[in-house]
C-alpha cells in the first residue's frame, strides 16, 4: 500500500518575495531543524500497511506539512488539493517538484486522517523544546484557562434525534438484507418523517404530545427489526460486509434506546434528565454538553489551555464533561513540567481556579508566585510576593485570552468539522501545531 519515495530530490518552485512566503520558509526551517518528530507521523501512515507494494504514498514530512496549510488556511481539502497544484509557495512548503502533481482531495483527507492524536502531542512538546532551546520559551512564566471547541452537530431536539434513529437504522436493515440477512421488517420512513416536520411546526405543546407518541412507537418498531437482523446477521458466515453491518447496527441500536428514552422522560414524564445521560448526537455521540458561566450551551468539548511566555501552546488537555476549574489547578501545573523539565516561578488562573488549596497546592509544587483573575477572598499577600507582582501577572494572565481567540478565528477551533472523538483529538491538536509553528516563525523572522 506504500513505499518510499525516490531518494531523488526535485527542483521545486522557489519561494517569491512575500512575508507570508517568508513565514513558510521559517516553518519549513523549523520542521526541517527536527526531523525525529516526523518518524512517529510515519509509523501512523504505514500502521496496518505492506510497504512493499502498492503506489508510492506520502511522506510523513508532506502529510504534516498539508495538514498545517490547510489548519492554517482554514481550506477544505477540496481547496486545499487545489492549491497545492496552483500555488509556488505552496508547493515549495510541502516539496512538490516543478511538473509533479500534487495530492488529490481523497488522498489528503485519507493521509491526514491517519495521524493519531498522540502523535501530534508529541510534535507540538517536540516544538515546546525546540522554542527552549532557542530561547523563545523559557518557561518560568505559565497561564492556564478553559474553552469549548463545538462538535459538529446543530442544536439538538428529541424528534429529529427520534428521525436520524428511524432512517439510519432503516438504511442499515436495507444494507443486511442485501448482504444476506433473512428478516422481516417495513419502512416507516414516510409516517416518520410527516410526525417529525409536525412536530418542528407545532405551536403547542399539547399538540405535539400525541404525535411524539407515535413518533417513538415507530422507532420502537425499527429497534425492533434492527434486533432481528442483528440475529439473522449472526447466523450467516464473516465477511466484511456482514461484520461492518453486525457492528454499526449495534452501536445506532444501542443509541437509539437511549434517545427512546430520553425522549419518554421529558415529554411524557416531565423529567430533567442529567445531561451526562444525554444524546446530543447519534453521529457525534462523543460531544458532550458545555455550559459556561450564563452563556449560551455549547456541544462539543471543554479544552484546558496551557501558555507560556512566548504566547506558545504548552499544553492542552481535552475534557471528558465538564470538570471544575478549581479541581486543574494541579494537573496543569505536572503537565507543564511533564513538557518543559520545571515548574513555573509564576503562574496565572482564570478566577475559575481560585482558592486556597490551589494556592497552598502550587506553592507546595514549586511555584513563587501565584495569581487569578479574581481572587476570591484571597488576601495578595498569600498569593505573591508583592502588589507590583500582582498586578503583572494579572496583566499577564489576560494574553492567554489573545491567544484562544487567534486559536479560534484563524486556526479553525471554534468548531471541529472532523468526525468522532479521535479525529476530534487531532483537529484541536493539528490546529495548536499549525498555531506554534506560526508563531516560532515569526519569532525567528526580523521584526
Amino acid at each position: 500500500m506504500r513505499r518510499p519515495r525516490k531518494s531523488q530530490l526535485s527542483l521545486v518552485p522557489a519561494w517569491v518575495e512575500h512575508v507570508h512566503a517568508k513565514e513558510l520558509a521559517a516553518i519549513s526551517h523549523i520542521l526541517d531543524s527536527n526531523p525525529s518528530m516526523l518518524e512517529v507521523v510515519t509509523a501512523d501512515l504505514v500502521a496496518g500497511r505492506n510497504g512493499s507494494r502498492g503506489a508510492p504514498g506520502m511522506t510523513g514530512a508532506e502529510v504534516v506539512r498539508s495538514a498545517v496549510l490547510k489548519q492554517m488556511n482554514g481550506f477544505t481539502y477540496e481547496e486545499l488539493a487545489f492549491h497545492l497544484q496552483d500555488s509556488a509557495c505552496y508547493r515549495a512548503f510541502c516539496g512538490y517538484g516543478l511538473g509533479e502533481s500534487a495530492p488529490r482531495r481523497a488522498t489528503l483527507q485519507q493521509n491526514v486522517s491517519r495521524i493519531r492524536p498522540e502523535t501530534w502531542e508529541h510534535i507540538n512538546r517536540t516544538l515546546v523544546r525546540f522554542a527552549m532551546d532557542t530561547n523563545v520559551e523559557t518557561a518560568t512564566r505559565a497561564r492556564a484557562d478553559a474553552t469549548v471547541v463545538d462538535a459538529d452537530v446543530p442544536e439538538p431536539a428529541d424528534s429529529q434525534l427520534l428521525w436520524d434513529t428511524i432512517r439510519v437504522v432503516t438504511r442499515w436493515l436495507g444494507r443486511a438484507s442485501a448482504a444476506g440477512a433473512e428478516f422481516t421488517f417495513r419502512n416507516h420512513l414516510r409516517r416518520a418523517k410527516r410526525r417529525t416536520y409536525k412536530i418542528r411546526y407545532a405551536r403547542r405543546k399539547k399538540t405535539r404530545k400525541p404525535l411524539y407518541r407515535d413518533l417513538v412507537k415507530v422507532a420502537g418498531w425499527v429497534l425492533d427489526y434492527g434486533r432481528e437482523a442483528i440475529r439473522a446477521l449472526g447466523r450467516l458466515p464473516e465477511a466484511p460486509g456482514v461484520s461492518k453491518a453486525l457492528d454499526t447496527l449495534r452501536h445506532f441500536i444501542q443509541l437509539g434506546h437511549r434517545v427512546v428514552d430520553q425522549t419518554v422522560r421529558r415529554v411524557f414524564e416531565g423529567e430533567s434528565v442529567p445531561s451526562r445521560e444525554k444524546v446530543v448526537s447519534l453521529f457525534e455521540d462523543h460531544a458532550d454538553i458545555i455550559v459556561k458561566g450564563s452563556r449560551d450551551t455549547q456541544y462539543g468539548h471543554k479544552i484546558t489551555l496551557c501558555t507560556g511566555a512566548s504566547a506558545l501552546v504548552v499544553d492542552c488537555v481535552i475534557e471528558h464533561g465538564n470538570p471544575s476549574d478549581s479541581a486543574l489547578v494541579g494537573r496543569t501545573l505536572d503537565r507543564f513540567r511533564a513538557v518543559t523539565g520545571k515548574i513555573p516561578k509564576q503562574a496565572a488562573f482564570d478566577g475559575g481556579y481560585a482558592s486556597r488549596a490551589n494556592v497552598e497546592l502550587a506553592k507546595a509544587k514549586g511555584v513563587q508566585d501565584i495569581c487569578f483573575n479574581k481572587r476570591k477572598g484571597i488576601p495578595v499577600p498569600d498569593m505573591v510576593r508583592s502588589s507590583w507582582i500582582y498586578r503583572q501577572l494579572w496583566r499577564f494572565r489576560v494574553g492567554i485570552e489573545s491567544c484562544i481567540s487567534m486559536l479560534k478565528r484563524c486556526f479553525g477551533l471554534r468548531r471541529c468539522t472532523w468526525h468522532g472523538l479521535g479525529h476530534f483529538k487531532s483537529y484541536v491538536w493539528s490546529s495548536i501545531v499549525a498555531y506554534n509553528l506560526l508563531l516560532l516563525a515569526r519569532h525567528r523572522l526580523p521584526s
